[in-house]
């Protein structure tokens, strides 16, 4: 019983540790994917209208 717990108590460990490792970079990545497609912003915004003239053509 002793082993079974020492490693329960282990996996939990790395469990945490990796949920602490990981969340910084899920928030990250959860808040870069707000829009959807190209932003319309800088070189998006460019070409974005770019190929909406080509496509009046």
């Amino acid at each position: 019983m002793s082993s079974l717990n020492r490693s329960l108590r282990t996996a939990l460990r790395m469990l945490t540790l990796a949920a602490i490792l990981m969340a910084p970079m899920g928030a990250i990545a959860y808040s870069k994917a707000s829009g959807l497609g190209i932003g319309k912003q800088g070189a998006g915004l460019v070409l974005f209208v770019t190929l909406q003239r080509q496509a009046m053509i």
